[in-house]
């Protein structure tokens, strides 16, 4: 086999059950590992994390899972990629780690704090031909492509306005949540980036302008640059000829645990994902024409680690770069727009 030969082989051919590293695995990185392991999908190889005792946890899930040392340990591994849910500051270092070893890379969102941190880690997996996801789990509720498709067509008309809304009840629980330097953000980079991709993904890549904002903390008006994280902010942009509104919040009195809608209104009919009850798992799915609506889909829907398990089952057929991914920049370029960096 010469060398051409040899670098296409070892970039597209993945085994049928890729073998996998975790790297963080706290609460959100533990919940993606059980839904995989419980798709037989993948060899989860081994874990690490700075918390010997989240990582004894994690590899508990299953027998014979390692628990590396350090990073520099997991990623000198036989590997064909790696899961990455480490805290916001880290991401972009860490991608671009895993990629320069030759692994694919599957992240917790945000892939970055920044536009530009975004950009890198992309052009990375693009230099090293690699396959990039990212955990933007909303895309992948039931319904979604429906409602994806019925936009296609042209069966809503022109969709000429979106509003997005994301109240938690709650606030995070780590600490660099708090931080602007570690999280890159407070609540729009914590919630309301999901729903800003989940717009992209339903509506097309089109061009972003007219970006205007108001970001709170604890009830007071925020002037950028901003030094604190807001808990309460409001956002408008265009998004091609569609008007987009976005409200998201932490610790809202919101009167449930969650307030989560995404919905879309076109010339000739509309539609609307939302949370039922106040739960942070539980949607549905609504067309509406006029007066009347439809449910295209609903509860129970064990959607939580879908966007992993379809990485994975794309990287078990070919590990090279996916240009879908490229939506990622677009969606950082809104929301630092939208903190008026």
């Amino acid at each position: 086999m010469n060398t051409a030969t040899a670098h296409i082989f070892d970039t597209y051919v993945v085994p049928a059950t890729p073998r996998l590293g975790f790297i963080g695995t706290g609460w959100i990185g533990r919940m993606r590992m059980e839904a995989l392991l419980n798709e037989h999908i993948a060899d989860c190889c081994t874990v690490y994390d700075p918390s010997l005792d989240a990582a004894t946890e994690a590899a508990a899930l299953q027998r014979g899972i390692r628990i590396s040392k350090s990073l520099t340990d997991i990623l000198s591994q036989d590997l064909d990629g790696v899961v990455i849910a480490t805290p916001s500051a880290f991401h972009a270092d860490h991608c671009i780690a895993a990629l320069r070893t030759g692994k694919a890379v599957f992240c917790q969102k945000p892939l970055a704090r920044t536009c530009e941190e975004t950009q890198r880690v992309v052009e990375a997996a693009r230099a090293a031909n690699k396959l990039l996801g990212v955990d933007f789990s909303y895309r992948h509720l039931a319904g979604v492509d429906t409602l994806k498709q019925k936009i296609f067509t042209g069966e809503l008309g022109e969709i000429y306005a979106a509003d997005l809304v994301f109240h938690n009840a709650y606030g995070p629980d780590k600490s660099w949540f708090y931080d602007v330097s570690s999280a890159g953000g407070g609540c729009v980079m914590d919630l309301g980036i999901h729903l800003v991709d989940l717009a992209m993904y339903l509506l097309g890549n089109r061009p972003v302008k007219q970006v205007s904002s108001n970001l709170f903390h604890k009830g007071k008006s925020l002037l950028p640059p901003y030094s604190v994280v807001e808990d309460y902010a409001t956002a408008e942009f265009m998004h091609g000829r569609t008007r987009t509104r976005l409200t998201c919040s932490w610790n809202l009195h919101a009167g449930r645990d969650a307030v989560i809608e995404a919905s879309f209104y076109g010339t000739h009919g509309g539609a609307s994902i939302t949370n039922v009850n106040g739960s942070f798992y539980d949607f549905e799915v609504h067309q509406f024409t006029g007066t009347t609506r439809e449910k295209l889909a609903g509860y129970p829907d064990a959607w939580g680690g879908r966007a992993l398990i379809d990485w994975v089952k794309n990287l078990s057929h070919s590990s090279a770069f996916d240009p879908d991914v490229e939506q990622a920049i677009q969606v950082a370029d809104v929301i630092d727009r939208i903190y008026c960096r």
